[in-house]
């Protein structure tokens, strides 16, 4: 992964030339692999950026989504066409990653939830640590998901989008996000079988 370094003092030494660069010809370049034009990208938004996600999540959580937006446009550089201006995409990837975040977050307060509420004879005293648990679990269960099931199902389950949006933003039918998701939640259900229950309530 390309290292991320904020340096202020390289950002206003590279204002001349951010003035008279268009996005559009920086993500050209980028696509081509030019360092020199993704540091100009990412110096010249990353401020707004994080002041954006400030709106939806903690200051130090937006930091670390604007960073993993930029690198993670960086690494997928080649593949990228875009359908509305640069300047949207960055944004609204921040906003859809600060929901999949606060999504995230409130898995782990349903958890709690459900082992208080529906859980208490099988779960007498749950705390801090079965919480954390099952939240790691979950997490690194979606992480095992093939790319296209994982990216439907947080879209969908997290991003509260609805298969037709999905399909409009990720260039397939409906019918095709409804498989993913499905196929999804069959290789989620067998992953944690051991927290069926809860995962059922849950997601």
């Amino acid at each position: 992964m390309r290292p991320v370094i904020v340096d202020f003092k390289y950002m206003i030494l590279m204002l001349h030339e951010i003035q008279y660069t268009t996005d559009e010809s920086l993500f050209q370049y980028l696509t081509k692999g030019d360092e020199k034009a993704f540091d100009v990208l990412f110096l010249k938004y990353y401020p707004s950026l994080c002041a954006y996600a400030r709106q939806f999540v903690e200051y130090d959580d937006g930091q670390e989504i604007v960073q993993d937006v930029m690198v993670w446009l960086w690494e997928n550089r080649e593949m990228h066409t875009f359908e509305i201006s640069p300047k949207s995409y960055l944004f609204k990837a921040v906003k859809n990653r600060c929901l999949t975040l606060i999504s995230r977050n409130e898995i782990k307060q349903r958890i709690v939830n459900t082992l208080y509420d529906d859980q208490q004879l099988r779960y007498e005293d749950p705390d801090f640590y079965i919480v954390e648990e099952l939240s790691r679990k979950i997490e690194e269960a979606l992480q095992r998901l093939p790319n296209s099931y994982r990216e439907a199902f947080e879209m969908n389950r997290f991003q509260h989008l609805t298969y037709g949006e999905i399909a409009s933003q990720l260039n397939v039918s409906s019918k095709t996000v409804d498989y993913r998701i499905q196929q999804a939640l069959k290789l989620l259900r067998v992953d944690l079988r051991d927290y069926l229950p809860i995962l059922l309530a849950i997601i």
